[in-house]
């Protein structure tokens, strides 16, 4: 038998800041134009907005947040309720941070963290776990998608929801321009998960929650939410 690999935490901590370098360095130059071109194809935005009912005092996690976009919306239509964001890309947040401030909104925090390692406490000082969850387009870009949902669940209150906004399998759309936006999206390192809303449901069949599904725009993209069970 072959010796047994024993994982090597100063290893573990370069990959991860190996993660950080790779998200600065994709984003930063795209952070000054993001916002201005994403806004034509990251369709159902804000359909997940409107979908999540947030009531006052209640505290709210984009993993994924970017230039913040998301955020400020949601942290204008709720003045009474605090909003969190977590990036990879310390380059992204200097964008957010910007906008943040420009606003001069005080219900927003934001935070440079992984996904499938962040927690309430250590990484937001914050006492209770999340009310509300969301990934908006981030997902798609996520290696450790599975991970990351698995710790979003974790920072969650029972019975509140994790939602998930992103590319589906465009399926309902012409060959040609799925051919064109995979193209298109592999320059960014975004591919839509096939395993992952059949890990939702896997999740469901473990009664770890309640799965729903809509897909939007003829298949271009899904708005999923996940309720914790309580």
């Amino acid at each position: 038998m072959g010796a047994k690999q024993i994982q090597n935490p100063k290893s573990k901590i370069q990959n991860r800041n190996g993660v950080f370098e790779r998200m600065d360095k994709m984003y930063r130059r795209q952070r000054y134009f993001y916002d201005l071109t994403r806004k034509y194809y990251l369709l159902g935005r804000d359909k997940l907005i409107e979908k999540m009912n947030v009531a006052e005092g209640e505290n709210v996690l984009e993993i994924g947040c970017g230039t913040g976009r998301n955020l400020i919306i949601l942290a204008r239509k709720f003045p009474n309720s605090r909003f969190y964001g977590l990036d990879a890309s310390a380059e992204m947040l200097k964008t957010a941070e910007a906008k943040v401030s420009a606003e001069e909104l005080k219900n927003i925090s934001l935070k440079t963290a992984l996904a499938d390692d962040f927690d309430y406490r250590k990484t937001f000082n914050s006492e209770n776990p999340f009310d509300t969850i969301y990934f908006s387009y981030s997902i798609s870009i996520i290696p450790t998608w599975k991970e990351s949902i698995e710790n979003a669940l974790a920072n969650l209150k029972s019975g509140r929801s994790v939602y998930i906004v992103d590319f589906y399998d465009q399926k309902d759309l012409p060959a040609w321009f799925r051919r064109i936006l995979k193209s298109w999206l592999e320059q960014f390192h975004v591919k839509y998960p096939k395993e992952l809303l059949p890990h939702l449901e896997n999740l469901e069949v473990q009664n770890l929650g309640k799965l729903s599904v809509n897909s939007i725009y003829k298949s271009y993209a899904f708005i999923a939410e996940f309720q914790k069970t309580d």
